[in-house]
């Protein structure tokens, strides 16, 4: 089925279908992330970092405990979860051995931390998930135009950030932050969300609750404090195994996410990290966004209480 040895991690199984759908083997995810490992390596070190694994005839799973058989070269942290209320050991992406041994499990997507391990409450970025409608034709070209609505509000408070396609049917804008607070990057990003949905109201929308969304394109503000969000350059699992990929502003509207794919996305870049040439150098919150986002309630946490209430109407009118 196709064996080999690198950097002294055993690679097996290698002609093995990656997923259905894939138009991939095994062998290409792990000529892939070796290839890419050195761009791969400065946007996942020292971030806490979890994957979504494929084994042959299961449903994708995400990992964020490393298993008990992991090799002790590969590097971890130990952090206390609230949420699953445990301690998690994370592995963390330094190296070109450790990204081969999790490629040979069949990791596919790679999903670090939005902070590093000596700041774990100083978020490095502010996340602007850009999520269009289902189901639309040309659901791309309504996200790239929402992103701009962002680089706009972005642009009004003097602050810059880099887009790259989500690998999925989105984009994600990044704003290298310095020095701010897990509370105080999340509640920009809710008041930019805003701003962003303010510019064109017909094409953006801040609507967490996805049937109150109609046909717009989604501003999901929630991609902070502790959330992950797919790295660059990391795989899809999806049909075709698409990755995430830096798009220039000015291209942005006549690209696809098909374009960037396991099979062509090393080529396109030859020796070039155009994530790295594209984010600016982190720059301070601007205080009026944070001031702003104070005011606005937490989108999953308003949508929690919309949803009981929308029970609770329903069940009167029953």
């Amino acid at each position: 089925m196709g064996s080999e040895e690198r950097d002294g991690v055993s690679l097996t199984n290698l002609d093995q279908p990656l997923f259905d759908g894939a138009d991939a083997t095994k062998r290409d995810l792990v000529d892939y992330v070796d290839a890419l490992s050195v761009r791969m390596i400065p946007h996942l070190r020292d971030r806490p970092l979890s994957v979504i694994r494929v084994r042959p005839g299961q449903q994708p799973f995400m990992q964020k405990n490393v298993p008990k058989y992991t090799p002790d070269w590969v590097p971890t942290v130990r952090h206390w979860a609230e949420s699953s209320h445990r301690e998690i050991a994370y592995a963390l992406g330094n190296d070109r051995r450790t990204l081969l041994w999790f490629a040979n499990q069949r990791a596919i997507e790679y999903h670090p931390a939005l902070v590093r391990v000596e700041h774990w409450d100083r978020p490095t970025h502010l996340i602007m998930d850009i999520d269009p409608p289902e189901g639309q034709g040309q659901s791309f070209g309504l996200a790239a135009r929402a992103a701009h609505l962002v680089r706009r509000a972005l642009d009004d408070v003097g602050m810059a950030g880099a887009v790259k396609t989500s690998g999925a049917k989105g984009l994600h804008i990044f704003v290298p932050v310095d020095g701010a607070s897990a509370e105080e990057v999340a509640a920009a990003t809710r008041a930019l969300a805003v701003r962003a949905e303010r510019l064109d109201p017909e094409l953006a929308t801040t609507a967490f609750i996805r049937e109150d969304r109609g046909d717009k394109v989604f501003l999901d503000s929630t991609r902070a404090g502790g959330a992950t969000v797919v790295a660059v350059y990391s795989p899809r699992i999806r049909p075709g195994t698409p990755v995430s990929f830096p798009v220039s502003w000015d291209d942005l509207e006549s690209v696809s996410p098909r374009d960037f794919t396991l099979r062509t996305a090393s080529a396109l870049l030859g020796e070039r990290d155009p994530w790295a040439d594209a984010m600016p150098a982190p720059q301070p919150l601007d205080e009026g966004l944070i001031a702003e986002g104070r005011t606005i309630p937490v989108a999953r946490v308003q949508a929690m209480h919309e949803g009981k209430r929308r029970k609770r109407a329903a069940e009167k009118k029953a």
